[in-house]
């Protein structure tokens, strides 16, 4: 019946289309939810992102973006948002299934994106790419190094992640 179809001319059925969007069971939706996963004090950051992680008893991840006023206007803030839930999004098949992520634009970061001078630059070299390699690197370091509950790691003087209590 296809061939047919389209031996005559005729257009065949719409595929449906697979939703890009992140469905909401896998987002953190209420304060209270963050609120847990900030509570749990389990967290990695680098120069671009913090990502705090708490276990979720799921059997899947849930993602929260949190990006303040600090990063600029409701313009920048929206993209920022985009970024983080799209790099989220592409790469929910590497993310370990069982913890909630909440993640954050590093203060330094939001400090540049505020800076009339270094904000327009600052927000383009944000890319797609570089957002997702930061916060698979981050979500790989808060649960190699968080294996205890409430494990906190520190920044060390490059603003690396490291273990609390680990000294150079």
């Amino acid at each position: 019946d296809v061939l047919d179809a389209k031996e005559r001319g005729e257009c065949l059925p719409a595929k449906p289309l697979k939703r890009l969007t992140l469905p909401k069971n896998k987002r953190l939706t209420s304060n209270r939810q963050f609120k847990a996963v900030l509570d749990c004090r389990r967290r990695a950051g680098d120069a671009l992102l913090t990502v705090w992680v708490a276990e979720n008893r799921r059997d899947h991840a849930r993602f929260g973006v949190s990006v303040g006023k600090t990063c600029g206007n409701a313009v920048v803030r929206n993209r920022l948002k985009r970024l983080l839930r799209e790099a989220f999004r592409l790469s929910q098949e590497e993310i370990p299934p069982g913890f909630d992520y909440v993640v954050m634009v590093a203060p330094g970061t939001a400090r540049k994106l505020k800076h009339p001078k270094h904000g327009p630059e600052t927000i383009r070299s944000m890319t797609l790419q570089r957002v997702r390699t930061s916060l698979m690197c981050l979500v790989r370091t808060c649960l190699e190094t968080g294996s205890a509950e409430g494990h906190r790691p520190e920044p060390d003087n490059n603003g690396q992640s490291r273990p609390a209590g680990e000294r150079t």
